[in-house]
């Protein structure tokens, strides 16, 4: 795989578009061009599934005349379709109301420094390498157990890509990236049960991926740890979430801070600048500048500069997650989060891991799998489907299937009584098992 324009090429076409647009009447203008490649393969018991290779290019221009908007964009990039698309969004701006609170970044919080962060590692890999990689991982899983008996597929993929954005304050930056997976899902059965699991991993650089037949055995054991489960009677219990999951439990929390939810007043965390939302186990560091790293970026999607930041301390918000249209209607500054959070570090408040924590916790709730979306963001009442393992003195008992946890996120986060260093770096949301003391449990 490769990139079809030189970096010169692609960062020509996006400055093109700024300047067509300065020339035809807008009052400020951006764009950013982008191209991709990438490859993907799917094998389903034993035989090749899909086989994908796709190459793309866009560009997107946004244009402001005297606070109008409008925006278009286009997969050709040839000068002659750059400069159609910009016209094209100087039309529609001419049809929009204006908004005082539109526009550009301002001209002092653009990233005055582009640090290298390591995150372009392009996998020489071919689509037969693929394929037998994907093999594997399945075969892998199908050894684990015989009651391993049906596979959603094991697949294989490998990205790379490169964009430029740039806008009429003089600022242009881009970088490449790549980003690299190998994931499995597996059907165990006995009798007439049947229960499946996943596992995967991913990567910006190939070398770090675990290897595809690790990849391929834990997916099958995590299927085979699930068969028989029970039910358990409704109950309060501690709850304590598997890595995998304790990134989302979070998240709902992080997304409550985003500038957008807080102006719209849509989020159960309006006003919480200082004040103890969290547990004071809870420290929260948004980091953009992590070596090869999904969520770092030296700037972000409007050129400000990014920021290293405090967003909890021990439990108390210190940041929200700007970007310049939301932080003017906030009367704030953009904090360089537009696109959303960087890499979220979650610190450890223990030297362990799930099975740390599930001697702590001695009686309760595993959760590793989350269904629905029972969330209220406005305010905070929480409602999921669940299942995971049951756990007596301090040890796992049997799997647990059919239940809700429940509660309001103002409560559960602040019964946050431990978080393991078992961290799951393969998302933006860096953080160890997690233990809440006490949650509903609706069960039989």
């Amino acid at each position: 795989m490769s990139l079809a324009l030189s970096s010169n090429a692609l960062r020509d076409v996006a400055l093109a578009a700024v300047e067509h647009a300065k020339k035809n009447g807008a009052t400020q203008s951006e764009a950013e061009s982008t191209q991709g490649s990438g490859l993907n393969v799917t094998v389903r018991m034993g035989e090749l599934e899909t086989l994908e290779h796709n190459v793309d290019q866009s560009l997107g221009v946004t244009v402001y005349v005297d606070g109008r908007k409008g925006n278009a964009s286009t997969g050709d990039l040839s000068m002659t379709a750059v400069k159609a698309a910009v016209e094209k969004a100087l039309a529609i701006a001419k049809y929009t109301s204006p908004d005082p609170f539109a526009g550009l970044a301002d001209a002092d919080v653009m990233a005055k420094e582009i640090p290298e962060l390591n995150l372009y590692h392009p996998w020489d890999i071919d689509a037969g390498e693929a394929i037998k990689l994907a093999k594997i991982c399945e075969d892998a899983g199908f050894e684990v157990d015989e009651r391993v008996d049906n596979s959603e597929g094991a697949s294989v993929s490998a990205s790379e890509s490169e964009f430029f954005y740039a806008n009429s304050h003089g600022f242009v930056g881009g970088y490449q990236g790549s980003a690299h997976y190998i994931g499995a899902a597996f059907v165990a059965s006995e009798g007439e049960d049947m229960e499946r699991d996943d596992w995967y991993t991913s990567h910006r650089r190939a070398s770090a991926l675990e290897d595809a037949a690790s990849v391929g055995r834990r997916a099958g054991e995590r299927a085979i740890a699930r068969l028989k489960p029970r039910k358990i009677a409704t109950q309060n219990a501690p709850v304590l979430f598997e890595p995998s999951v304790a990134g989302g439990f979070i998240g709902h929390g992080i997304s409550a801070l985003f500038g957008g939810s807080l102006y719209r007043k849509t989020s159960f965390l309006l006003d919480s600048l200082d004040k103890e939302v969290f547990s004071k186990n809870v420290n929260i560091v948004d980091d953009p500048f992590i070596h090869e790293a999904y969520a770092s970026s030296p700037f972000d999607s409007e050129g400000a500069q990014c920021q290293r930041r405090a967003i909890v301390e021990s439990g108390v918000v210190r940041g929200y997650f700007l970007s310049a249209y939301s932080s003017r209607k906030l009367g704030m500054k953009s904090t360089g989060n537009a696109g959303g959070n960087h890499n979220l570090l979650v610190t450890p408040t223990v030297k362990g891991d799930l099975k740390t924590l599930a001697k702590q916790m001695n009686r309760g709730l595993i959760v590793t799998e989350l269904m629905g979306q029972g969330v209220n963001p406005v305010t905070g009442d929480y409602s999921r489907g669940a299942a995971g393992f049951w756990v007596e003195n301090g040890e796992v008992a049997y799997p647990v299937a059919e239940i809700t946890i429940a509660g309001n996120l103002l409560d559960l986060y602040k019964r946050i009584v431990a978080i393991g260093d078992d961290i799951d770096h393969r998302g933006s949301k860096w953080i160890g098992s997690l233990l809440v003391e006490n949650m509903q449990i609706a069960g039989a």
